[in-house]
């Protein structure tokens, strides 16, 4: 996946007050993520010599500060260069390169290992202006309907960053904060993420409405700028839209994969099976469950964000337990003193599973997990009813349902 940063990061900076206490879109939570790394390739070609049917569309622009060295144009192909060449500066510091294409891609531009641009290729001819100098220098592209889809999403994005409803709960938090009062900060942290959800459901709409493009798949893999879960159906609808409108093309076909992936464990879906030894080796089923509430917790002793979350889980089961909850842990450690000693440690009473792989857990496969903690609530059907709740969110979702 590639994220364009000069527009897709700036989703992100949303805001920290004056004294450096603000609001998040995450919740300010922390993960442990499995960690991706791509190789590079040493062995380039030039899109001459990689053949096959296409298109021949142009790259010009123009560099204002021309610095010793080579640009070099080079494709982006699954994390990894794919072929490179070089641009050839005019004598009035402009470029014009062809470069024939067979689907849309990504793309980057090396300006003398200084400043790098990175864009999308598709079916139109696009013009890119740069410094050429500072790495932070003035950078433009025009003419890519992919980059201006980024754009818009980046000025809805803005309206929550700059409304004056956001400056006014942000100065809020902000003495909460100071005042130590989590349950203030809670209230206005709810408040936040209703607006925020404003301009997320105009994304979420633009997204929806756009033919086709990389600049659309590119918003949805980068997870900075919808919910997953909340927004489910817009990752569908542009999926349906991909198969019927681009099915032959590679970063279709991985999106396309990646929203089959995630419909396993979608809300309102039933929870995969879990079926794995406990601490006293004997298998045990997630199914064995029914009947009650189930969070189904995937953590591991190596991961502080866990740990720092487990108090919360911890409360939440004495609390309810006797209600009709429990938890079903489910550790991604690899060793079985470890796992236990944190058991141990953080005092969780409920039944624990594992296989002790690691990543490579059979649990964490089918769940697709890519981070922790991660968390999925059921209900006493075993159906999927919430997922990643932290801190009091838990105890205020079970006393919502278990109230009905």
């Amino acid at each position: 996946m590639i994220i364009l940063k000069s527009a897709v990061n700036s989703l992100v900076r949303f805001f920290n007050s004056a004294n450096g206490v603000g609001l998040s879109v995450n919740r300010g939570a922390a993960f442990c993520f499995l960690l991706f790394v791509f190789c590079f390739s040493c062995s380039f070609s030039t899109k001459e010599e990689s053949g096959g049917a296409g298109w021949t569309l142009t790259v010009s622009g123009k560099v204002g500060f021309p610095q010793e060295g080579q640009i070099l144009i080079q494709e982006i192909k699954n994390g990894a260069l794919g072929w490179q060449d070089t641009i050839t500066l005019k004598s009035n510091y402009t470029f014009s390169k062809g470069i024939t294409v067979t689907q849309p891609g990504y793309y980057k531009i090396n300006f003398y290992g200084r400043q790098f641009v990175d864009f999308i290729l598709y079916k139109s001819n696009i013009e890119i202006n740069v410094d050429g100098n500072d790495p932070n220098g003035f950078a433009e592209i025009k003419g890519s309907p992919e980059i201006d889809v980024i754009r818009k999403a980046q000025i809805l994005m803005r309206e929550a960053e700059t409304s004056p409803e956001i400056a006014k709960l942000n100065a809020e938090f902000s003495s909460a904060a100071q005042e130590r009062n989590q349950e203030k900060m809670a209230t206005i942290q709810d408040a936040y993420m209703k607006e925020i959800k404003k301009s997320q459901d105009k994304v979420a709409q633009l997204l929806r409405n756009e033919p086709p493009s990389l600049g659309v798949i590119n918003l949805l893999q980068s997870n900075t700028v919808l919910d997953r879960d909340m927004y489910f159906d817009t990752y569908l609808a542009v999926a349906e839209k991909l198969k019927k409108e681009w099915p032959d093309y590679d970063h279709a076909k991985t999106f396309i994969a990646m929203v089959e992936s995630m419909k396993s464990i979608a809300i309102g879906q039933p929870a995969p099976e879990i079926a794995l030894p406990d601490t006293t080796g004997q298998v045990v089923k997630l199914s064995s469950m029914r009947g009650k509430y189930v969070l189904v917790d995937f953590w591991a002793k190596w991961c502080g964000p866990c740990r720092q979350e487990n108090p919360n889980v911890v409360r939440a089961y004495h609390k309810f337990k006797d209600k009709g909850f429990t938890v079903f842990g489910v550790s991604l450690d690899r060793s079985r003193s470890d796992w236990l000693l944190a058991i141990k440690q953080d005092g969780l009473d409920w039944t624990h599973v594992s296989d002790l792989k690691y990543w490579q857990s059979a649990a964490a496969k089918s769940y697709n997990i890519t981070g922790i903690p991660f968390s999925v609530l059921l209900d006493p059907n075993g159906v999927i009813i919430a997922k990643n709740l932290r801190g009091r969110a838990l105890e205020k979702k079970l006393e919502e349902v278990l109230a009905e």
